[in-house]
């Protein structure tokens, strides 16, 4: 009898709380989202459920803007492997901003293939949100223009 393929569904996807790698749990959704506000350890990416498909060897990459390292130059994308534990089996693939914040900001995409077939693909925007970097000098032009 032939082995059935393995089916995959993204089952949630956005900010999450932050995630700890070293737990069975896997973190819990706080908003639905593909809007990223550019925060300090902020946790994003997306749940994958894969059905039938223990033992499957899953390739992921995460493609970021041009995210420089500590001696200046773009780091690659980020690349991994990961192995389907059981027959209906749910994990966390995503990312988190650090500082300097600036250069995390775009898009992020996060892609999983199987067999070298996409079976999962989001793209998050990291944005910084208009009331996250107002000064006073911005709010005073707002005001000023709505009187106008």
């Amino acid at each position: 009898m032939a082995k059935s393929k393995p089916e995959f569904s993204i089952k949630s996807y956005g900010i999450y709380e932050l995630w700890n790698p070293k737990v069975k749990e896997l973190p819990r959704i706080q908003n639905f989202t593909s809007e990223i506000p550019a925060v300090v350890d902020i946790e994003f990416g997306y749940i994958l459920n894969v059905k039938k498909g223990k033992g499957c060897k899953l390739n992921f990459k995460i493609s970021h803007p041009n995210i420089l390292d500590k001696n200046g130059n773009v780091m690659a994308p980020f690349t991994g492997e990961v192995f389907v534990k059981t027959n209906d089996w749910s994990f966390f693939l995503g990312d988190t901003i650090w500082q300097p914040i600036q250069d995390k900001l775009g898009p992020w995409q996060i892609v999983i293939k199987y067999h070298e077939k996409i079976v999962a693909d989001k793209t998050f925007n990291v944005v910084i949100k208009e009331s996250d970097d107002i000064d006073e000098f911005t709010m005073l032009n707002k005001k000023i223009n709505k009187r106008r």
